[in-house]
């Protein structure tokens, strides 16, 4: 199948750099999630864990939801606690806490996430690290099978917070055989007109190919329960070829009109350019004709470090935004990005100006 034409669309072209934040020594800092606080300041949470973890799997075994506050949207941002970590015992959510989005529902704020559970190996993260490769590596194939969607809500956004998610995770994956059999991650919320919840999740089936699509649950209350839409996976580009997928999605409503930005993996036969679609009712997207919702770094900010673990540089994964708190508007894209001052990973905003 011929792959889509390279058009980018009128949000591809608004954006300008701005600035990379959070450049952390000793941690690995990724998926910075910004909103307006009850302060009037901006709270950005987002996924960090140490170095000693990152070969490359530990936003697996060791990440938690730190969370930092600015006067505006371009920073700076400074630390102030963490806001989520992995629980320990034999919870769902027992090793990392990862991928936030963050969200303003009525009087209340809301934080999504991913977690995921090491109980089964009977060991504690550090002893992880002590395993020989191998089996660090059989164990990282076992957590990956664990991912799940997660939610906290909190009066402030700066906590605390309380898992809506407790005992369960939001989400199961499906049976043997299902497209989401193996996960269920990277959650997107968007409160529909008709005040329903549609809860976007990444999931892929196991096989010999991985291909990320996204799902959509459907719920009456923000807390649940989620029920999975009967026609999943709801956006799907493995028609273009096997290997030709899409994660990190993020999705909001505006002017009538469901849009979505994402990672694209050789939607546009490269690795650099995110994909954006719309819908009119959140359920069936343009994918016969995405276009393109940002471009490799390099067009935005001129760097030459080269990552710390992996030869790979140049693309944003995690976009998230920021809405303008008087119009409502997306004001500002924050993306993850490698490499920056620590030769490692940052937070990165770029000034959505339409």
């Amino acid at each position: 199948m011929k792959l889509p034409e390279k058009i980018e669309s009128d949000f591809c072209k608004s954006l300008t750099g701005v600035t990379r934040i959070l450049e952390t020594p000793y941690y690995r800092v990724w998926g910075c999630a910004p909103i307006w606080g009850e302060d009037g300041k901006v709270h950005v949470y987002y996924s960090r864990w140490k170095h000693k973890y990152a070969k490359p799997i530990g936003w697996l075994v060791s990440c938690e939801i730190a969370h930092a506050v600015g006067d505006g949207p371009e920073g700076p941002f400074e630390f102030v606690d963490i806001a989520l970590e992995g629980r320990g015992g034999d919870h769902w959510d027992s090793w990392s806490i990862h991928n936030p989005s963050v969200y303003k529902i009525d009087d209340q704020f809301v934080l999504l996430y991913m977690g995921s559970d090491g109980s089964q190996f009977g060991i504690d993260r550090d002893e992880f690290l002590a395993q020989p490769q191998d089996v660090q590596d059989e164990m990282a194939h076992k957590l990956i099978r664990t991912k799940r969607v997660g939610m906290a809500v909190s009066k402030s956004a700066n906590g605390p917070w309380t898992r809506i998610s407790d005992q369960e995770p939001l989400l199961h994956v499906g049976p043997p055989g299902s497209w989401d059999d193996i996960c269920t991650s990277n959650p997107a919320l968007v409160v529909t007109p008709e005040g329903k919840y549609y809860l976007y999740y990444k999931g892929w089936q196991e096989g010999p190919i991985d291909n990320r699509k996204y799902g959509l649950a459907i719920s009456d209350k923000l807390e649940g329960p989620y029920i999975k839409y009967e026609g999943n996976p709801i956006i799907d580009f493995s028609y273009l070829a096997p290997r030709v997928q899409c994660e990190d999605a993020y999705m909001w409503y505006e002017d009538g009109i469901y849009k979505a930005v994402m990672r694209g993996m050789g939607v546009f036969g490269n690795a650099e350019d995110g994909v954006y679609i719309t819908s009119k009712d959140g359920i069936k997207w343009n994918t016969d004709s995405p276009t393109i919702a940002f471009r490799g770094s390099f067009e935005y900010f001129p760097e030459e470090a080269e990552p710390l673990f992996r030869p790979i540089k140049g693309r944003f994964e995690r976009p998230q935004i920021l809405f303008n708190p008087e119009t409502g508007k997306p004001d500002y894209l924050y993306c993850s990005l490698r490499g920056g001052i620590y030769n490692s990973a940052s937070g990165a905003v770029l000034k959505i100006n339409e």
